[in-house]
This record gives structure tokens, C-alpha cells and sequence, in this order.
């Protein structure tokens, strides 16, 4: 219980920005390497962000006998590889979202976190946040009366010129980077998985969606509609909408330390405080939790894997013009 978790980064993406902090800050972690595809530009990094060891391959980083756990940041389509060879090197891994890009893919990582007894999470970070917790609770509380309608966006302006959310061969695509995080909200507040889905998609000039429009039908007459995109201003939303009232969450996916959600109820809107901690510290935590005290994963494989379920079916959806049953 008292051992400390060392962490290899394997990338220097910037999405590791978001990490770096959270690893620092935890009494259980120590942030103790980070490799690239070049001993120059690891080192650059080391240097900047005070990481003790750089290492010039991916593969040098997962043959350090002293690193507990990889954060895999690579592009999308590299994580399954990189996760499975990580696992088969004794190391724990938390992987960005989304894990896989088939069912396939996560029926083997998942098969190779068995076989080596190791702890595979995927980094769904908002999953942990107060904030998230307190909507599941409000929903199940019944305070909202028989959920009928979801709605959710997340939409932002992607300007960076060949980076590999544009390309389809690499994994990209909005429903990929943005969309799973509606889709995940939604299915975590009702607690079940759509029975069917439609959706459109609009196709930019690398093969991938820039902007994806999707519905998904649940039992009991509850149906969700979301949007994302990489074209269209910054938007983030969630609402709720019950028989008896609304839930409103302005901010659902990247919650901080101070937020706000709206209860609205007999034509009156209470507003919901709450607290929350650093955004990315309780993926960090929740990794620390399973692997040092063998407590439950909050977000456990098979969750994962019925989300990438779920886009798989509104993509064949938008190609084929078809409601797809999941």
C-alpha cells in the first residue's frame, strides 16, 4: 500500500500536458521517464518538464524494469498495439481514449490484461470528476422524473494543419475524439446501452468525420441526441430531460474545481455547486486504487469496449444511411 506507482510516458503528445501535473502531485506517483521516437527530442522534453529519464524508442522505455506504468498517448491508431506490447512487458497501462478502434482490438488488450495480470484502464477522465458523479446521482435519484430525452454536444475548431485527427487511417474522426465523450455520458446516466442508432456524418478531405450528427435509442422511451465536430466554435453541453424536470450541465467534460449544474423543476432553477479536484488526478487515483489496494476500476474494460460498440454502430450507420441495432 505504501509503494510508489513510477510512470513512463510513452509520447511526448500534448495531451501528456494534462497528466504531468496530476503525476507530480499524487503521494502515490512519481513521474520517471518519458520516451519519443528520437533520443533529441525525449531529451528536450525531460529537460522541460524535469522527468528524470528519457529514453530515444518506445521500446527502451517499456525494458526500464523500474516503471510501474505507461500512459499511452500515442495516436489512436497506435494505442492497441503499444497498450498489448506494454501489458506483455509486466507494465500497467492507462490508455487515452479511445482504446481501440474495434472490438477486435479491445477483446485482445482486454485477453492480454488477463494473461499477464495486469491493470488496463482507459483514460476517461470526466468518469471520476465530482461533478460527473453528482449527475449520475441526481438521475438516479428520480428527482427528474422518467428520463425521456438526452442531449449533448462537443464541438471545437481543430486548426492544426496534418495532424492525425484529420486522417481516417490513423484513427481520426470527431466521433473519435470528441463524440465519445457524449456518447459515454449519456449510456453512464441511464445506466444501459442503446438498443439502436442513427447517424449522419459530414467527410473532410482526410477520410474522417469533421463533424458527426448522431440519435440513440434506449429502452423505456428514453432517446439521446448529440452532435461534435472540429469546425463549428467551442461548445461542451449536457441536458437532462425528465417527466418532472431538467438537468442542465454547461461544462460536463472538462469540469475544474468550481462548477455549476441547473436543476430546473416546477418552473424554478436551483443552482447545484459543486467541488471539484484537479481534473486529471483521479484517473491517476482510481490507476492507484486498482493496482496498489485491488479496488474495483470505475471505468472497467467491458464499459469500455461497449462504448466503442456504440460508435462503430453510428459510423456504419452514416455510411450506410441505415438505423443500426447495437
Amino acid at each position: 500500500m505504501e509503494k510508489i506507482l513510477n510512470w513512463g510516458l510513452l509520447s511526448t503528445a500534448r495531451i501528456n500536458r494534462a497528466l504531468i501535473n496530476p503525476l507530480n502531485a499524487s503521494e502515490r506517483t512519481r513521474l520517471l521517464a518519458v520516451a519519443s521516437r528520437s533520443q533529441v527530442s525525449a531529451d528536450e522534453y525531460a529537460r522541460e518538464w524535469k522527468i528524470p529519464r528519457a529514453y530515444g524508442s518506445y521500446e527502451a522505455l517499456l525494458e526500464d524494469p523500474e516503471i510501474d506504468v505507461i500512459y499511452n498517448s500515442l495516436p489512436n491508431h497506435l494505442h492497441a498495439e503499444w497498450t498489448a506490447r506494454a501489458l506483455q512487458a509486466g507494465k500497467h497501462v492507462l490508455c487515452e481514449k479511445p482504446m481501440g478502434l474495434s472490438l477486435g482490438e479491445m477483446d485482445e488488450m482486454a485477453k492480454t490484461a488477463r494473461e499477464t495480470g495486469k491493470v488496463l484502464a482507459e483514460a476517461f477522465m470526466y468518469r471520476h470528476h465530482d461533478q460527473t458523479l453528482k449527475a449520475k446521482e441526481l438521475v438516479d435519484s428520480g428527482v427528474l422524473g422518467r428520463i425521456q430525452l438526452i442531449k449533448g454536444a462537443f464541438t471545437f475548431t481543430l486548426e492544426r494543419e496534418g495532424n492525425y485527427r484529420w486522417m481516417s487511417d490513423m484513427g481520426g474522426g470527431s466521433i473519435w475524439d470528441v463524440g465519445c465523450y457524449p456518447i459515454s455520458f449519456g449510456r453512464t446516466l441511464v445506466g444501459a446501452e442503446p438498443l439502436e442508432v442513427f447517424g449522419w456524418q459530414v467527410t473532410g478531405r482526410g477520410g474522417s468525420d469533421d463533424s458527426f450528427i448522431g440519435q440513440m435509442k434506449f429502452k423505456e422511451g428514453i432517446h439521446m441526441q448529440f452532435d461534435c465536430g472540429f469546425k463549428s466554435p467551442a461548445r461542451s453541453m449536457m441536458e437532462i430531460v425528465g417527466s418532472e424536470g431538467i438537468l442542465n450541465i454547461p461544462n460536463p467534460f472538462k469540469p475544474g474545481s468550481h462548477n455549476e449544474i441547473y436543476l430546473t423543476r416546477n418552473g424554478e432553477t436551483e443552482t447545484i455547486k459543486v467541488p471539484g479536484r484537479e481534473l486529471y488526478l483521479g484517473e491517476v487515483e482510481d490507476m492507484c486504487d486498482t493496482v496498489l489496494l485491488g479496488s474495483p476500476q470505475r471505468i472497467p474494460l467491458e464499459d469500455s469496449r461497449k462504448n466503442v460498440a456504440v460508435i462503430l454502430a453510428l459510423l456504419e450507420s452514416a455510411r450506410t444511411g441505415k438505423i443500426v441495432i447495437v
